[in-house]
């Protein structure tokens, strides 16, 4: 993600696809097009920009759940035929889900447009809601499609090896003792060529309503000029049953008697068995949306609403905002608002990753989803329905998981000439068999021809990268931390170096007071008065030491005649005691000697400290000093950082001596201090030319620059919007634990898809030949279609099993 090069700050424009406000200076994103340039609020508006003669063109984002969608063959060819509509976006389709994403200009096209187009190509759309709305679908309207997906798959099933266990004993008479004997199964008699007629009625049914969907799915792909799985498993199955047919109605075409032989066995038992995989492939898909489901399951399903002096219990969708609600114990918090009466310790565990409950007081800003702990309250709601925190969450959650990474486009190429590249190797091995094989040199021909058919589908090698995409991404967002790609997830893992901004991500981003030193008077004596005379000053620092009285629960006098002195303190009156409170300057030029506190103020400087001298008429009281504060995990989360391999480093405006004592209380062991924000980006661009790969973490609007110039951008969910819209990833807990955790999904996710990969390729790469009877010539074996099919419906489950073992993921924790 790069920046443009923008104008002076003071410019204003609009965006053109939303119509905010923007100040070219701070846009998340800029656009050049027919020499005008156009500045958007946020890189989605920037993607949604596709009109080339009306910038504000209205422009819609549309789920669909397209549940053919089966593997990257089918997603790729849905994709084709939406692009070729005007006014088309952004278009994303997702195997792992059955989903389609389209932002699409609405001038140009409709939804129903959009469904027609997509069912026109073979593969129907769902009337299922969208779940990027949390309030709009339950997490179980899903599951429930899915199970009945499954049932329907497992009835198939059942049929099918019902039927297939005569077809089988009839097929092998001489293997089993019972039938052995029978005269009418002899070879050559007409009773066995009544029974060949009798399987071949019966395996009929089996193909046509038991693999129905591979012939759809075959239909779709062929409609479109491009093959998929289901071409593969089409023709093989029709090829058998049509050569079996043939070799029972006109035997006499074929040279020899031992030539005319049947394989319905292999149409019934290979149908069963990729049917059978599919229906544990759905089953173990399911499992991949698990972290997904309980985002979307955290909603409340009712709300307390007070209106007009009267408490009602309504639907979620009816909540308004500005709607008053009171939130009992133990209950969820219905919507996004801030607290106005009571307290409590809320949840969001879910939400953020944080396992300890936050204290909430009025004023605070409460998430729905979250669940209340302690004690009752009311807030006001503030945003609602598709605008909460929650609703967010989870629609980018779902555009992550329903986009590729870098290495998935490399498998979707591979995947675009591997089926044909099969269609050829069968071809070529029925006409190897046919010509140089041994007698019956048409039957071998026909089982290394449906064997290579069957055993090649790349239905592993399509879902090795999006169902691990699928759980390393949710998991992630369990734990507080929204990867927005995959291609952030990919790049996340290749990570050597880390740029922390100082304010705000290692710091609270606010000073608190932080030592008290008592001289002539006792230490809450010093505080107290010098918290009177700083309670009416807007300086953050005075705002620190009143609060720290507050904590302290020092009772502070009224002040009179309060004065501030701009870069050096302020005085007033209290209980009519003229008191000063500033730096040494100011004491020094009120003739008020500092005398042995210097040593301890420039002690308390040296730690990054902002001393201040408190004189109660002419004589020095004491010293207090504040400081923006580390956060309580910060040095832990560096330490983790430092155990994956990763060189920390810190980046401030801070004088170096301020940055160094910061960064050694941390453990980062590089600092880059007095760097003005418009020079943040340069200095990630040094270290990238350094041949690092970074990452930088921030949370101010003059971050947005540096995170938008390293490979992967950071973003405290505490901080400003822009810094959050020109990042990759977001801790929407705003602790630093969340970019370790982020490094460890991305390791572990990637890890996982190249053993995905790795398991695809090598059953491909092992599978094709022997299924060609590259054995045969050596050991005299020819693999049986029927255990090609098995061996596929396993290599896929394999893969979204494998991928499941990453919903066990935990984070590390390391001892600083």
């Amino acid at each position: 993600m790069t920046l443009a090069i923008k104008p002076p700050a003071q410019a204003i424009t609009h965006d053109p696809v939303c119509g905010m406000e923007v100040e070219p200076a701070r846009a998340a994103r800029a656009v050049e097009r027919d020499g005008t340039t156009y500045y958007f609020c946020s890189p989605q508006c920037a993607d949604q920009f596709t009109d080339a003669g009306n910038p504000r063109q209205a422009v819609s984002h549309l789920e669909l759940h397209v549940p053919a969608l089966k593997d990257t063959s089918s997603a790729a060819t849905v994709e084709a035929v939406v692009r070729k509509l005007p006014g088309i976006g952004k278009v994303t389709a997702d195997p792992v889900a059955g989903r389609v994403s389209v932002d699409y200009e609405t001038a140009h096209v409709s939804e129903a447009k959009l469904r027609s187009t997509i069912s026109a190509a073979g593969y129907n759309v769902d009337d299922r809601k969208s779940t990027a709305d949390a309030t709009a679908e339950p997490a179980d309207q899903e599951e429930e499609a899915r199970r009945s997906e499954y049932r329907h798959l497992m009835r198939k099933v059942w049929i099918a090896g019902g039927i297939s266990v005569p077809v089988v004993l009839l097929s092998y008479p001489t293997l089993f003792p019972v039938l052995r004997d029978l005269p009418w199964l002899a070879t050559g008699s007409e009773g066995l060529l009544w029974t060949w007629r009798l399987l071949g009625i019966l395996t009929l049914p089996i193909l046509l309503w038991g693999g129905s969907q591979f012939f759809q799915g075959a239909w779709a792909a062929a409609k479109s000029r491009s093959a998929n799985m289901n071409t593969l498993v089409a023709v093989g199955t029709t090829a058998a049953w049509v050569y079996s047919t043939v070799a029972v109605v006109a035997p006499q075409i074929f040279p020899s008697a031992e030539t005319a032989q049947t394989y319905y066995d292999v149409v019934s038992v290979v149908i069963a068995l990729v049917v059978f995989g599919s229906a544990l492939e759905i089953r173990a898909k399911g499992r991949t949306g698990e972290a997904m489901k309980k985002l979307i399951g955290l909603q409340a399903k009712t709300a307390r609403v007070v209106r007009d002096g009267e408490e009602l219990d309504v639907p979620i969708e009816q909540v308004l905002v500005a709607d008053s609600i009171i939130v009992r114990p133990g209950e969820k918090i219905p919507v996004d608002g801030v607290l106005v009466v009571g307290a409590s310790a809320v949840d969001e565990s879910m939400v953020t990753g944080e396992s300890i409950p936050s204290e909430k007081q009025a004023g605070d800003e409460v998430i729905g989803g979250t669940i209340n702990r302690t004690g009752s309250f009311t807030f006001r709601a503030t945003r609602v329905g598709a605008d909460t925190a929650l609703s967010n969450i989870v629609r980018m959650v779902q555009d992550a998981q329903g986009s590729k990474a870098p290495i998935q486009r490399v498998v979707d190429r591979v995947s675009g000439y591997f089926v044909p590249a099969v269609l050829i190797t069968a071809i070529a091995a029925f006409m190897a068999w046919f010509t140089f094989g041994p007698q019956p040199a048409l039957a071998y021909a026909v089982i290394a021809f449906v064997t290579v058919l069957i055993i090649a589908c790349p239905c592993a090698l399509g879902l090795a990268t999006p169902t691990s995409l699928t759980v390393g991404i949710g998991k992630a967002a369990q734990n507080g931390v929204l990867i927005r790609s995959g291609d952030a997830l990919q790049t996340a893992m290749k990570l050597d170096a880390i740029v922390l901004d100082k304010t705000g991500t290692i710091t609270l981003g606010k000073p608190s007071l932080t030592d008290v030193v008592a001289g002539e008077l006792a230490e809450n004596e010093v505080l107290r008065l010098a918290a009177a005379v700083d309670r009416a000053s807007e300086h953050p620092l005075a705002e620190a030491i009143v609060n720290g009285a507050r904590t302290r629960q020092i009772d502070v006098p009224d002040a009179e005649d309060f004065e501030a002195i701009p870069g050096h303190g302020s005085q007033a009156t209290v209980e009519g005691q003229l008191v000063l409170v500033g730096n040494l300057k100011f004491m020094t030029d009120r003739s008020v000697p500092a005398g042995a506190l210097e040593t301890t103020a420039e002690a308390l400087a040296t730690d990054g400290k902002t001393p201040m001298f408190v004189a109660v008429d002419g004589r020095l009281a004491g010293l207090v000093a504040c400081a923006d504060t580390v956060k309580e995990d910060s040095r832990n989360a560096i330490a983790r950082l430092k155990a994956l391999g990763i060189e920390v480093y810190m980046i401030t405006g801070d004088n170096k001596r301020t940055a160094e004592a910061i960064a050694r209380s941390v453990g980062v062991d590089h600092v880059l201090a007095e760097v003005l924000p418009a020079d943040k980006a340069h200095e990630v661009q040094k270290l990238q030319l350094q041949g690092k790969v970074v990452a930088m973490v921030g949370d101010g609007i003059n971050d947005a620059p540096a995170l938008a110039q390293a490979d992967v951008g950071i973003a405290i969910g505490t901080g400003t919007d822009v810094a959050i819209e020109a990042s990759d990833i977001t801790l929407i807990s705003g602790s630093l634990r969340g970019v370790a955790t982020a490094i460890e999904v991305s390791r572990a996710t990637m890890r996982n898809v190249r053993q995905n990969l790795f398991g695809a390729f090598v059953y491909n790469g092992l599978g094709l030949p022997v299924a060609a009877g590259l054995l045969f010539p050596f050991f005299g074996i020819l693999l049986s279609p029927i255990l090609a099919a098995a061996a596929m419906a396993m290599s896929s489950v394999t893969v979204v099993t494998n991928a499941n073992r990453l919903r066990s993921f935990k984070p590390r924790e390391v001892t600083p």
